[in-house]
């Protein structure tokens, strides 16, 4: 059986931990906040109502794709595009292709970022693996305009930044139920992991400082790692109810 993503592709090694999966939220917990776009988003109530429970919905797709086979990784998608296709009937205007650009070029970014900052840089071939894997979900969904290479993407990238952005007041709201949901202390702490992977422009928008209390204890984590002892810090920092969700990333899913 031939597998959507290679078993020894980096792709799998990207989104088979908890740790980057998590700062790869983050990253776009920051950038859907600011898109254009992202009335679709509260259109069905379901992200304000239930942030984290969103964002589990989406991993499970992802990592669905990336961990099967073609045929299974297909389906995943398809099924991904009815559910798309039934939000749009209800609200009788269509979803517009660049707003499904700016998701699959925030999962090729932060997957990227978040990767590189808590493992090792990633050669260009690897990085243009990242991008093919995420290509190919997009062109199952039947989007048009998508770059066609890595280099392009790069481009494409900056472009879909400078256009798709703004602060509007489903960002302010957006924030407000992030803080609600994760309590403060582990709010500051998702201010703090969006510091460090997203773009300068979305940094800018959001007002991110520069300053960077997490760097220092990133280190210290990824010395626990090497003893097993960083889910010490996991089980105190993580919400309660979802702690069995977070531990299941860092298997393939079944």
């Amino acid at each position: 059986m031939k597998m959507f993503v290679n078993k020894d592709s980096v792709v799998r090694q990207i989104w088979g931990k908890s740790d980057t999966v998590l700062f790869i939220f983050a990253g776009a917990s920051a950038e859907f906040a600011l898109n254009k776009a992202v009335d679709w988003l509260y259109f069905t109530g379901r992200l304000p109502a239930d942030p984290l429970g969103r964002l589990f919905s989406t991993v499970g797709y992802a990592r669905q794709i990336v961990f099967s086979t073609e045929e299974v990784a297909h389906k995943a998608i398809d099924k991904m595009a009815a559910i798309h296709a039934g939000v749009e009937q209800k609200r009788g205007q269509s979803i517009p292709d660049w707003a499904y650009r700016d998701v699959l070029f925030m999962l090729i970014d932060y997957s990227i970022s978040s990767f590189e900052l808590l493992e090792r840089k990633l050669s260009e071939p690897e990085k243009a693996e990242v991008f093919d894997t995420f290509y190919r979900v997009g062109s199952r969904m039947g989007l048009q305009d998508l770059p066609q290479t890595y280099p392009q993407w790069l481009v494409a990238r900056q472009e879909h930044l400078a256009k798709n952005l703004h602060h509007s007041k489903y960002s302010f709201d957006l924030y407000k139920q992030y803080k609600k949901h994760l309590g403060p202390i582990r709010y500051l702490l998702l201010l703090e992991a969006q510091k460090l992977v997203v773009p300068q422009l979305v940094k800018s928008m959001l007002k991110l400082s520069n300053i960077n209390w997490l760097v220092p204890v990133l280190a210290i984590y990824k010395v626990t790692r090497q003893f097993n002892l960083d889910w010490l810090l996991k089980e105190a920092i993580l919400p309660g109810d979802y702690k069995k969700e977070i531990k299941a990333l860092d298997h393939a899913p079944v």
